[in-house]
């Protein structure tokens, strides 16, 4: 059975009260719950963690490399400047995935451009919980873990 890590980045534990009209009302445990639910459909094995700290996310991303066959990143504010989060997903060498809650081009100037989607597989922004749920599919299909049609 293929392993994903998830890594939701900073403040993402404050979902479902940190402005909602940008982030939704669902809470982080919502969230990793639906990925447990859909992993399991999916006939992945899923671990998740949380972290506000990027040295944090930078030692899941190199333990990651030893212990999972792809990774779903949310670094939050980090993907607009952490050249440190980058190289570890580059050198981590896993197939990864970015995601955001929110649509990262329809927001503030600075939050439009991301450092670390260029050395990952692709980019799901602006679904809300169903960016994490169409990252695990992408995951799933690159494994050839998908379930047939």
């Amino acid at each position: 059975m293929a392993k994903v890590i998830v890594i939701h980045g900073p403040n993402l534990n404050m979902l479902g009260l940190r402005e909602p009209e940008i982030y939704g009302i669902n809470t982080l445990k919502e969230i990793n719950e639906r990925l447990l639910e859909e992993a399991n459909r999916l006939g992945l094995d899923i671990e998740t963690f949380q972290t506000n700290g990027e040295g944090e996310i930078i030692d899941l991303i190199q333990s990651a490399r030893q212990s999972s066959d792809a990774l779903i990143l949310n670094p939050g504010a980090y993907s607009h400047y952490s050249l440190a989060i980058r190289d570890a997903v580059s050198a981590a060498g896993l197939p990864t995935i970015e995601v955001h809650l929110s649509n990262i081009y329809s927001r503030e100037r600075f939050r439009r451009k991301s450092v670390i989607a260029g050395v990952c597989l692709g980019q799901i922004t602006g679904f809300g919980i169903d960016s994490y749920i169409l990252a695990l599919h992408a995951v799933s299909r690159l494994l050839g873990q998908a379930p047939p049609r």
